[in-house]
């Protein structure tokens, strides 16, 4: 599902008075909502066509800083600007602010109008293209996980991020009662999103304290994305309109288990179920095990895209539920990829390697390309593995470090052939200066374990 307003009735709610404010957003290289904020009058008289933001939107980093290296943009070139070009597909109130409607927009080069190629919905859209072309349609659904705090994001910063103290005080996967005492968030949250337009399914308590789950429902790719970006944005400000705060970091302490996103996707053809063959024992068709052949075969290329800071990487531990292996398994959740619903029109696979700080749009786009490469080249699934798959000593790692993953992204002709080597050498200098930003840190364990003792 779209937005869920059409521009005349934003038009309409804009002249009764219900809408006053329109939020113009671009998503970033981190997946977050970039924009401004309209006027609505001034929104649906002139800017609705366009407006334009500075070009290091889509050239920095978590802190906002302008890393050298890029080609896209630099301090010699003078940082000009892209065109923010609204899709009015995307429309859609925003319920947990008042008077408040947003829209998405895809960004264009300033001189051609043309899309700028390593902005997340143009990476994702050409993906889509692709596989159109071969009379496919790709639906997915992602998973957020994240953690509640009892204290504000003021009060945590304010403190040096020290002290941290979850929401609950135990484990509370699928508990009911600790999940009540949780309500004050969660349940605005479910309903300002489905108010919004988004098809929320639920929300679940998950296996830490503090820990949430929400689930939306599949959708084709784009809006799968577009919702996941809102959804991201609307946990965080409506938590921090209850007092507490909320971090998508997949590994907050090292006690404490991660934060994944794990990515459901089937393919569909004339509005039926491609991926499934009721002759096969599992459900799974030809074209299902050519496309998880390409989605396992790639994975290490793609890692980066699933995982892109140094801290993502300290997710991946054994029996913490997040994988370490790049292989598949039928309905078990130590493997990096599992085949749910085998056996029914619903079969799916679900990529279990993805951080809650991953974007989507990215995520999604080489997950998807890896499947048309499988698809393409006919590729030979293997055979599924059993049993405990941390312990198999046979099966393939994901890239364990950060490091690891920004070697395979540079090195992958199969990206470049289906990405470009502008996109993968944009996305390839990111994730390089994340890793030098973290080198040239002193961090907190250093200090406490060798300050006195070495």
């Amino acid at each position: 599902m779209p937005g869920n307003l059409s521009f005349d009735d934003l038009k309409s709610h804009v002249s009764d008075g219900s809408i006053d404010t329109v939020l113009v957003c671009l998503v970033d290289m981190q997946g977050r909502l970039m924009g401004k904020r309209f006027h609505a009058v001034n929104f649906v008289e002139t800017s609705y066509n366009e407006t334009h933001c500075c070009n290091y939107l889509l050239a920095t980093d978590l802190e906002m800083a302008t890393p050298d290296g890029y080609a896209s943009t630099s301090w010699q070139s003078g940082y000009g600007d892209y065109v923010m070009k609204p899709d009015l597909d995307t429309i859609r109130v925003a319920p947990w602010l008042e008077g408040t409607a947003i829209v998405l927009c895809d960004v264009l080069d300033h001189h051609t109008h043309e899309p700028v190629s390593h902005s997340p919905r143009a990476v994702l859209k050409k993906q889509i293209a692709r596989l159109d072309a071969l009379g496919f349609t790709a639906m997915m659904a992602t998973e957020l996980e994240f953690f509640l705090f009892e204290k504000s994001f003021d009060e945590i910063r304010k403190d040096g991020f020290a002290n941290l103290e979850p929401i609950s005080g135990y484990n509370e996967d699928y508990h009911i009662l600790q999940t009540t005492k949780e309500e004050a968030v969660m349940r605005p949250l479910r309903n300002h999103l489905f108010a919004a337009g988004i098809p929320v399914e639920n929300t679940k308590g998950e296996a830490e304290t503090g820990q949430e789950e929400l689930n939306i429902r599949y959708s084709a790719a784009l809006d799968c994305a577009d919702h996941h970006t809102i959804a991201k944005h609307a946990v965080k400000e409506i938590a921090w309109q209850q007092g507490h705060a909320a971090t998508f970091l997949p590994k907050w302490h090292h006690d404490k288990v991660g934060s994944s996103s794990h990515v459901h996707q089937s393919l569909w053809k004339d509005g039926a179920p491609a991926f499934f063959d009721k002759s096969d024992k599992l459900g799974m068709s030809d074209l299902m095990r050519h496309y998880m052949a390409g989605l396992i075969a790639y994975a290490p290329d793609y890692t980066y895209f699933l995982a892109p800071y140094v801290n993502s990487y300290k997710r991946f531990s054994k029996g913490t539920f997040a994988p370490t292996k790049t292989v598949w398994s039928v309905d078990n959740r130590t493997a990096g990829f599992r085949l749910c619903g085998d056996g029914t029109k619903g079969v799916r696979v679900e990529c279990r390697i993805g951080g809650s700080d991953l974007n989507p749009y990215l995520a999604q786009a080489a997950m998807l390309a890896a499947g048309i490469k499988g698809i393409e080249d006919k590729m030979e699934l293997a055979p599924a593995t059993t049993g405990d798959v941390y312990e198999d000593a046979k099966a393939a790692d994901i890239p364990q470090t950060l490091r690891a993953a920004t070697k395979t992204l540079r090195n992958s002709k199969f990206l470049r052939d289906v990405m470009g080597d502008d996109v993968i050498d944009h996305y390839t200098r990111a994730a390089e200066w994340e890793q030098e930003e973290f080198d040239r840190v002193v961090t907190d364990w250093e200090i406490a374990r060798g300050f006195e003792r070495a």
